[in-house]
């Protein structure tokens, strides 16, 4: 949930974890250029109760579902997580989330509680000018579509209806695993570097309550990018009628059963007002952010760079109500099987293309073992062009060289064999820094065993302050057991493929 102006998602220090969101504030594609949506099929069935959660169809299962059936005033069970206070420092995080928002976020129930109904209220309290709000995640990160399948979110929610409302500003909304580095809510840590190429799916965002709705995918670098960071690729607000008055339902549907062009389409009480598809963005970016778990995120700020833009003024405003809710009935997840459980076949090796340039890059620490540090000029081969220098402003952690491969462009590949992952590993980590030119930004891509391979997994990486300001960029990637030769390839769009990267060393922390 990002509006544009924004920076980063950010972290408080040592404690939770709390994104920055971006705004759809780009009109998107149009509503009119959708292809249409079979909806017989789906979860979308209207359930008898806004508080009761619909069962799956045929060839679907539910996955995860809360219909808040607590006590009144009791709060969220333990499979959510408070968000609490109001920035996160470090790690690449500024204040304030990165929005402008002005609330504090707390665990009380004043804030966040259960009515006894069926209903959870996430309510703003302004206090002498002070405002309290509430921010909650799922303890999971685990929410994904499967390959060849699809996976539906949806929430039932009615929006705040204050009688002033200027700065309120209601969001359910999905993050990419990728930006945990550990635990969850006030436990837990986060890379903000990480945004957006792990991926945010904002499912449903209003704004000033104006009973309006919005849907945006973000993804690839900021800014720029092929989502348009900081924007998104978004719907622009849509008139949504009734969305302050009662309980609709916001979803969206990851639909991977096209291997060749997945989507993700939004829906408005099962009727599609959005798609994007992996066509609009690229393979690697696209595989990037959204193909992994997700977790989800409910929440009520206040103020902000996306209120803000929208009403042309400062919000909230002296006049902005107290006390109004985002109420809602029930948040669920379902999925199909996919083709995820069957075993993927072993692939026909191919020739391994002769590399422009061969040769070791003369590191001296130079382990094997995938959990450990290596020095990026461990490599053994490498194609496109190579230079190894010492890796200035940033310090060595044991087992790591002082050097560097230095300010890598597009179509190199550094080649590492004989890696060794063990019982497995679902993470990827690098030291990287960038003083890439303006919108110059691309992908460091883990591909394994042949350099024609599919990449397992990827971050992007754009500037970062400079070429001797480093970085700790984590991904995730496919699980990976066993020995490999590693090839960590290294992708731009950018025209004359000018230099967007520089690396010290990387890793891959057991699972």
């Amino acid at each position: 949930m990002q509006p544009t102006f924004r920076m980063r998602p950010r972290i408080r220090a040592l404690t939770g974890f709390r994104p920055a969101r971006r705004a759809a504030l780009a009109a998107g594609a149009a509503a009119t250029a959708l292809v249409a949506a079979t909806l017989t099929s789906l979860t979308f069935a209207a359930s008898s109760s806004a508080t009761t959660v619909p069962g799956p169809p045929a060839g679907w299962t539910t996955t995860y579902s809360d219909s808040f059936s607590g006590a009144a005033g009791s709060g969220v069970d333990s499979g959510w997580t408070y968000d609490t206070g109001t920035q996160y420092n470090g790690n690449g995080c500024t204040a304030q989330y990165g929005t402008g928002e002005v609330e504090s976020n707390t665990n009380s129930t004043a804030n966040v509680s259960q009515d006894g109904s069926g209903h959870l209220n996430i309510t703003a309290v302004n206090s002498g000018g002070s405002w309290t709000s509430g921010r909650i995640e799922t303890v999971s990160s685990s929410f994904a579509a499967p390959a060849g399948g699809e996976m539906e979110v949806s929430a039932s929610i009615k929006q705040p209806n204050p009688s002033s409302g200027v700065g309120y500003w209601p969001a359910f909304w999905m993050l990419g695993a990728g930006f945990r580095s550990s635990g969850a809510g006030t436990s837990g840590t986060m890379n903000c570097a990480n945004w957006p190429s792990t991926g945010e799916i904002d499912v449903m965002e209003d704004v000033n309550a104006l009973s309006e709705h919005s849907g945006t995918l973000h993804c690839g670098v900021d800014p720029g990018g092929p989502c348009n960071e900081t924007t998104g690729l978004g719907s622009g607000l849509q008139s949504c009628s009734g969305c302050q008055a009662g309980y609709n339902t916001y979803s969206v549907i990851v639909n991977r059963t096209n291997t060749s062009n997945e989507s993700i389409t939004y829906y408005l009480n099962g009727n599609a007002y959005y798609t994007v598809t992996e066509s609009q963005v690229g393979a690697s970016a696209w595989q990037a952010a959204v193909d992994h778990g997700f977790f989800l995120i409910l929440d009520l700020a206040i103020g902000g760079a996306y209120p803000n833009a929208i009403c042309g003024c400062s919000s909230p405003a002296s006049a902005t109500s107290s006390g109004a809710a985002m109420s809602v009935g029930y948040v669920a997840v379902y999925q199909t099987s996919g083709s995820s459980a069957s075993p993927t076949p072993t692939p026909t090796p191919t020739p391994t293309p002769t590399p422009t340039s061969t040769g070791s890059g003369g590191g001296t620490s130079c382990s094997s073992t995938a959990t450990a540090d290596i020095s990026a000029d461990c490599y053994q081969g490498s194609s496109g062009g190579v230079s190894v220098t010492a890796a200035t402003g940033d310090t060595n952690p044991s087992g790591v060289d002082g050097n560097q491969a230095a300010q890598l462009g597009d179509g190199t590949y550094l080649e590492y064999p004989g890696i060794n992952f063990g019982s497995g590993s679902s993470q990827f980590g690098a030291r990287v820094a960038s003083g890439a030119a303006g919108g110059v930004s691309g992908l460091v891509e883990v591909v394994l065993d042949n350099p024609s391979n599919a990449p397992v997994g990827s971050f992007a990486v754009g500037n970062t302050g400079g070429w001797s300001s480093w970085r700790t960029v984590p991904a995730n990637i496919s699980q990976v057991t066993g020995t490999h030769t590693v090839y960590l390839e290294f992708s731009s769009g950018a025209p004359g493929s000018p230099p967007f990267v520089s690396l010290h060393y990387f890793n891959f922390p057991s699972s």
